[in-house]
């Protein structure tokens, strides 16, 4: 199993299949809306993740070999200080998976950084990862109990993907 795409998903757009399978996935009851106000960096932040697929790959540990990995991202809002709410489909092992992932975003002078630190995942253990997004890329690294590796791979709009 890779424990790459459970940091993925829990931070995107951190996105990986593994949060699914451990996560309520029940939809919340209907409240208020809040709104939270955004700056003008976390609205072009909101806007490059909404309506996306990351299409790249993933390693493991020291191996040189990467691996194919895919998540889309239908929508990103912000909830609070540095946390947002990302709603992803995650196609792993001929399944796919919907989840709402709640993911600190912490900020390199412009550049978002997905930042989970510490993360239990129900029945899978507890898992890091710092993921940034640059330049309709993204890249970063990920960690579990027992391994880690690097992320890497390009944001394509959804548009872009269907033709």
């Amino acid at each position: 199993m890779c424990h790459c795409r459970i940091v993925l998903a829990a931070l995107a757009i951190s996105f990986f299949p593994y949060i699914v399978l451990g996560q309520d996935t029940a939809a919340p009851a209907p409240g208020p809306v809040t709104v939270v106000s955004m700056s003008e960096a976390e609205k072009q932040f909101q806007q490059t993740l909404s309506g996306v697929t990351l299409v790249g790959f993933y390693t493991v540990g020291d191996s040189p070999e990467s691996r194919p990995d895919k998540y889309t991202i239908e929508r990103v809002v912000k909830i609070g200080d540095d946390l947002w709410n990302i709603d992803a489909r995650i196609e792993y092992n001929n399944r796919e998976f919907k989840a709402t992932v709640k993911t600190p975003v912490k900020w390199a002078g412009d550049t978002p950084v997905l930042s989970l630190s510490n993360y239990l995942i129900k029945d899978h253990g507890v898992f890091s990862a710092r993921i940034l997004i640059h330049n309709g890329m993204y890249a970063g690294t990920w960690g579990g109990q027992e391994r880690g590796g690097k992320m890497f791979g390009k944001i394509v709009r959804n548009e872009t993907l269907a033709k």
